[in-house]
C-alpha cells in the first residue's frame, strides 16, 4: 500500500482509555537535538497519539483482531494515510511492545533505587511488578499477552526483548544468599510466574499489594 504524502482526515472516534505505558516524547528537543520545526511538532505530537490508539485498541481486542483499518477510523484517517506515520502493523505492535517493557523496566529501576539489601530489592519489585499487572489502566500486561497471536517473525522479537526485561530479576535473583542447592534459574522463572498471572488469582480486599508482596516474599525466602 503507497504512503500518503499528507494524511487525510475521518470521522474520529472516542477514545476509550489512555495508553499510560506509552510515554510521550520531547515536546521541545528530537533525539538529534536540535529543535523541530512546527511542522515537526505537530508529526511528532500525532504519531504519539497514533500510538497509544493503537496501543488501546491491541490491548482491548488482540492482535489478530486490531485491523490497520481500526486504528485509522479511531485516529480519524483514512486507512492509507495511516501509513504516512507508520511502516507496518508488525513494527507499529513491536514499538508499542517494546515501549510498555521499557516503562515497565523503568518503574522497577525506580523503585529499587536506594534500596540495598537483597531481600528488600526483591520485595520492592514484586510490589512493582503487582502494581503493573494489577492496575486497570495500564497496558502492559494485554500488551504482553499478545505473543501467541503475533506472526512467528514477530514473536521471536519480542521474546528477546522481553528475555531482557527479564534481566532485572535474574540480576536480583542472583544477589539472593539462597542455600546452595536451590537453582536460581528455576526460582526465577516460578516467581515470575507468579507474578505475571496475578491478574487471574488478585481479589481485591483480602490483602493489600504491599502485604501480598511481603507474603511472596517470606514464601519464597524460605
Amino acid at each position: 500500500m503507497k504512503r500518503s504524502a499528507q494524511p487525510a482526515t475521518a470521522s474520529k472516534s472516542p477514545r476509550t482509555r489512555h495508553a499510560k505505558d506509552v510515554p510521550a516524547r520531547a515536546r521541545t528537543q528530537p533525539e538529534d537535538g536540535k529543535p523541530r520545526t512546527p511542522g515537526q511538532e505537530e508529526g511528532a505530537d500525532r504519531r504519539h497519539e497514533i500510538l497509544e490508539i493503537a496501543a488501546e485498541l491491541f490491548a482491548e481486542r488482540g492482535y489478530r483482531a486490531t485491523s490497520i483499518r481500526d486504528i485509522a477510523e479511531r485516529a480519524g484517517l483514512l486507512a492509507g494515510s495511516l501509513y504516512y506515520h507508520i511502516r507496518s502493523k508488525e513494527a507499529l505492535f513491536v514499538e508499542i511492545h517494546n515501549t510498555a517493557l521499557a516503562a515497565a523496566a523503568m518503574r522497577i529501576h525506580n523503585a529499587l533505587e536506594d534500596v540495598t539489601d537483597p531481600w528488600a530489592r526483591l520485595q520492592a519489585a514484586c510490589l512493582e511488578m503487582l502494581e503493573i499487572q494489577l492496575n486497570s489502566g495500564s497496558l502492559t500486561l494485554p500488551i504482553m499477552n499478545n505473543l501467541r497471536s503475533v506472526p512467528t517473525s514477530v514473536r521471536d522479537v519480542l521474546i528477546q526483548q522481553r528475555d531482557d526485561f527479564e534481566k532485572i530479576f535474574r540480576g536480583l535473583v542472583a544477589d539472593l544468599p539462597l542455600d546452595r542447592n536451590i537453582d536460581k534459574n528455576l526460582y526465577r522463572i516460578l516467581l515470575l510466574s507468579l507474578l505475571n498471572s496475578a491478574d487471574g488469582w488478585f481479589r481485591e480486599g483480602r490483602l493489600s499489594r504491599e502485604e501480598i508482596a511481603e507474603q511472596i516474599l517470606r514464601i519464597f525466602r524460605h
